[in-house]
């Protein structure tokens, strides 16, 4: 048995080399194990206890004879004369196992705390609830909740994508990631816009419809470095590889601006704003553009308005000129009067006789009065 003592150590050793699994973990496995082993032997006592020597590799099994408080009170050599092809077999399973472990281990401490990064997968398999990605040592599973609307994904073809958990299981480390999270833009852009990777540019605020738009504000460090140029690069060939990435969304890149009336506007881009109008106490802001800009301003389904209303954090409320016109900016003209009660009551100059306003002008008393402005937030 001496030999195949040194064997063993010589294995654990190596295993241990190779893996980075303390030796003692390792004979603390195996002496586990044997134990399990020398109990399912016929005639093997009650209880029991497995030694093995770290210098030597020797194995040895002694048992033991406890007392009602669980003290030993009588200690034997009871090692089987077979124990050393039993030790044999039982250490190769228990190396394997340790093997397998510590792995799962090395692979869930690679992508443990990871949440938020971006990884390259090849697609492997898609079902209807989820796809997995091929990440090279382990799958990550992208589920159909984080599949951005009207994508399909190809067995083989190469996609990327954002990192929001990493669970650990029994199995190994379980990966979700996704196509929807506004973190896989900025993600994107980080990779082809040197200028955000290093800080200069930032991404204030990202407002995503996946599969359709996004909207994102950018603000630059240096007042040399033009935020939206940087991010588009030259002829577009950088916004043109994220759009790429994203299957042909499309994606608005607009400079951030501390005057919230100069954001909204920029916010509402492609459209051309003439006006916004604020109401700090409501968290809404009235927008008014061209009649022919109405349409483009709120976009299809009330998507660019929607986007640039998160992109912002404001309710905003588009409004053409010609609606402004007719509503907010008409005045009537006339005066504040008493009725019979003695109430003070409004009426109009075109109600009035010539002589009623003969008299108000020869008494310089003319008013006038706001007609109640009416309107719809989108």
């Amino acid at each position: 048995m001496a030999r195949n003592s040194q064997d063993l150590m010589e294995a654990l050793s190596l295993i241990s080399q190779e893996k980075g699994i303390a030796v003692d973990v390792l004979l603390q496995s195996l002496a586990n194990a044997l134990l399990a082993a020398y109990k399912r032997m016929p005639e093997s006592a009650e209880e029991a206890l497995v030694l093995i020597d770290p210098d030597t590799g020797e194995i040895s099994v002694w048992g033991q004879e406890l007392d009602e408080d669980g003290n030993v009170v009588r200690e034997w050599n009871d090692t089987p004369a077979d124990f050393g092809r039993i030790a044999a077999q039982t250490a190769k399973q228990v190396m394997f196992q340790k093997i397998r472990e510590a792995e799962r281990d090395l692979k869930y401490e690679e992508y443990a705390g990871r949440e938020g990064d971006i990884v390259t997968g090849i697609i492997q398999q898609t079902e209807n609830r989820y796809t997995l990605l091929d990440l090279g040592k382990v799958e990550a599973l992208l589920p159909f909740m984080e599949q951005a609307s009207g994508e399909r994904y190809e067995h083989g073809s190469r996609v990327k994508a954002y990192i929001v958990e990493v669970r650990k299981t029994a199995k190994g480390p379980q990966i979700v990631v996704s196509r929807t999270h506004p973190g896989l833009i900025k993600r994107l852009f980080e990779l082809e816009v040197p200028e955000i990777a290093s800080g200069i540019v930032e991404i204030k605020a990202i407002a995503r419809e996946p599969g359709h738009r996004t909207k994102i504000s950018v603000w630059s460090n240096d007042p040399n470095v033009d935020p939206v140029g940087a991010c588009v690069g030259a002829r577009g060939a950088r916004v043109r590889m994220v759009t790429n990435e994203l299957r042909g969304e499309k994606i608005d890149i607009v400079s951030y601006s501390e005057d919230p009336a100069e954001y909204i506007a920029r916010a509402l881009q492609p459209a051309h704003v003439r006006e916004v109008r604020l109401d700090d106490v409501e968290g809404t802001a009235t927008v008014v553009v061209e009649d022919g800009q109405l349409s483009l301003a709120i976009g299809r389904e009330g998507q660019n308005a929607r986007l640039a209303a998160r992109l912002t954090g404001w309710r905003i409320d588009i409004r053409s000129e010609t609606d402004m016109a007719g509503q907010s900016d008409y005045w009537a003209e006339g005066s504040w009067e008493e009725d019979e009660n003695g109430e003070l009551v409004w009426r109009d100059a075109e109600a009035k006789g010539d002589a009623e306003l003969e008299a108000e002008n020869a008494a310089d008393t003319p008013g006038i009065a706001p007609v109640a402005d009416e309107s719809s937030t989108l």
